[in-house]
């Protein structure tokens, strides 16, 4: 980049490019939640019909364009900004190189070198005359020795002092140019196709030009003030009010993971981070399965006979390929199962009132949720649903089906107030019963998140919000934990179903009134089989071993439903027999048949069972 380029450069115009796109992204925002909110949800609570699936459809689609629009126009808009400030930084260095030799008698010419003046030193007979020297950028300490060197050579003293103008000059210029060529890609790779699908490939490039610009925009991203590290509701609530409009988009467009985690920042903001993550990596897991399926090998070969060693005439077989290549197939589809029902929700309401919210996702691993019916910033009631074993991204549906139909429940009980459902995939569940549930491990690293979620509840809210936390068999251990660890949580209620033992010996150990803690195991359920600690697992201890089958211990502790307890216990149905329907714990997963559900409606909106 040459001298008069650069000081000419107006960063505000990129910069006013940047506001541009940031409202454009704010358009497509208005037009997706209309689409969503009120169009498609209109329709489906009063349409129904060919034409109306169809249509479904195409506002899916409609609404899907002005999300990655919404996305793009975050990232270009942070691309913009990067580029306006790295350049800003470099001409604010151009003008007071500038304003310094106009200060001290020189001139600064058009090409970017610098004319000194006439001088004479101390003790010299004659004046020197003046010149015109052109500096050089990035001098190291030999370099900068040599030019003192020939600056005190020289017979005009004003040439030292221009070479040093010259050289700040040559920097800023050089700044420039790194900058011009570093942004030059990153920016022209911010290019959709010419056409309204948006594919996974699309979503996928979305990831791909958010990481270039985050990494590129590093100067101007530090301008902004990250997360506080503790993790706490309130601080974090208090650093996203502090932040501008500006600041919030740029964070927000380069950081969705880490917005979409926070507790205590708006359920809306949540939801709106953590759908553009749960876009990208359905995108990224669709890219990955398309491409295996282009590998699919040989799928049959002939039976060779074990007797005769010889083709059997017409009879084929897998080939040993085919079924590795269709175990990996299989594992590809269960892991965006999860991802597709949860979009699924958002192409199913019907009301605000049910409307779901995405308070939390990660797709690695067994994957993580938190998903919300209603929501839980303007709800009279929250409860938060914390599933137990084999819980997984995979099979959050049936979760987000319970907590939806509680949610319906709850209102149609309390209509004159609103309730939002959670469920609470925030930790990895167990995922085997005899080794796995057995253990405190699982529960122990999902205290801290859970806690700060429930407060974030709380803030985010800003009202007099009854809180009820509802744990479903190694769930409740993870509630129960949760509610032991922290003093001060701001749960109401607590309802324990199908559980193995909560943690503590007393329902007054959960820190809140004893009388506001329920629990219910239906009589069929295998969890009351559910050993004391020190069951088989220590059988040299004839006493503990007795205890086996006893009416209060089991194996996280004394069983809620048990007298010991001193908790509330409310019916439910016995429920289906041990094996019933191919099941093997058929009752243990009855809690939200339409009988106890009417009870755990009941419980959260502050009543009585």
């Amino acid at each position: 980049m040459d001298y008069a380029t650069l000081k000419t450069f107006k960063p505000s115009e990129f910069e006013d490019a940047a506001d541009g796109y940031r409202s454009m992204g704010s358009m497509a925002q208005a037009a997706k939640d209309h689409i969503e909110k009120t169009v498609a949800a209109g329709m489906r609570k009063t349409l129904n019909g060919e034409a109306a699936e169809a249509s479904q459809k195409q506002l899916q689609a409609l609404a899907k364009n002005f999300h990655y629009t919404l996305t793009e126009c975050g990232v270009i808009s942070t691309a913009l900004n990067g580029f306006a400030y790295d350049m800003a930084a470099a001409k604010q260095k151009l003008t007071a190189a500038v304003e310094d030799a106009q200060a001290d008698g020189c001139r600064v010419n058009g090409d970017g070198s610098v004319a000194y003046p006439a001088g004479q030193k101390p003790g010299d007979e004659k004046v020197a005359d003046g010149g015109t020297v052109t500096g050089s950028a990035g001098g190291s300490q030999a370099s900068d020795a040599l030019e003192r060197q020939a600056a005190n050579i020289h017979p005009n003293p004003n040439y030292g002092k221009a070479m040093g103008y010259a050289n700040r000059i040559a920097d800023a210029l050089k700044e420039a140019t790194d900058a011009d060529a570093k942004w030059a890609p990153k920016v022209r790779a911010l290019k959709a196709d010419d056409d309204l699908t948006v594919s996974a490939r699309d979503w996928t490039d979305v990831t791909s030009d958010t990481g270039g610009v985050r990494e590129t925009a590093d100067a101007y991203l530090d301008t902004i003030k990250p997360p506080p590290k503790n993790g706490w509701p309130q601080d974090n609530a208090n650093w996203w009010k502090d932040l501008s409009e500006e600041q919030r988009a740029a964070y927000v467009s380069m950081h969705p993971a880490s917005i979409g985690a926070l507790d205590g920042l708006p359920s809306d903001v949540r939801d709106d981070a953590n759908r553009m993550v749960l876009a990208e990596q359905r995108a990224a897991k669709q890219v990955e399965y398309d491409a295996w399926l282009k590998k699919e090998p040989e799928h049959y070969k002939p039976y060779i006979s074990p007797i005769t060693g010889r083709d059997v005439k017409g009879a084929m077989v897998p080939t040993e390929e085919w079924k590795e290549w269709n175990e990996k197939k299989k594992q590809l589809e269960n892991g965006y199962k999860g991802m597709d029902a949860i979009q699924s929700r958002f192409d199913s309401y019907t009301s605000e009132s049910n409307r779901p919210y995405l308070l939390g996702f990660d797709g690695n691993d067994m994957g993580r949720a938190i998903v919300s019916i209603g929501n839980p910033d303007t709800a009279d009631n929250v409860v938060t649903y914390v599933p137990g074993t084999f819980a997984k991204l995979e099979s959050i549906d049936g979760d987000v089906g319970r907590a939806a139909a509680l949610q319906l429940e709850a209102e149609r009980q309390d209509p004159a107030h609103s309730t939002a459902s959670i469920v609470w995939l925030g930790y990895d569940a167990p995922q085997a019963i005899a080794t796995d549930a057995t253990e405190t491990k699982w529960a122990d690293k999902a205290e801290e998140p859970l806690g700060n979620f429930l407060q974030g509840i709380e803030e985010a809210n800003h009202r007099d919000v009854n809180q009820t936390l509802l744990g479903h068999s190694y769930g409740s251990l993870v509630a129960g934990q949760t509610m032991r660890s922290h003093l001060d949580l701001p749960v109401d209620n607590a309802i324990m179903v199908g559980s193995p033992g909560v943690g503590v010996d007393h329902a007054k150990d959960l820190n809140i009134a004893p009388d506001r803690v329920f629990a219910a195991t239906a009589k069929n359920d295998l969890i009351n089989l559910a050993p004391p600690p020190a069951g088989p697992l220590a059988p040299l201890n004839p006493k503990a071993y007795m205890e086996l089958f006893d009416n209060h211990s089991i194996v996280h502790g004394t069983d809620p439903v048990s007298d010991n307890f001193g908790g509330r216990v409310f019916d439910v149905p016995d429920g289906k027999l041990p094996g019933s329907g191919g099941e093997m714990m058929p009752a243990h997963s009855q809690y939200w048949d339409e009988k106890p559900l009417g009870s755990l409606a009941k419980i959260i909106t502050g009543g009585q069972p």
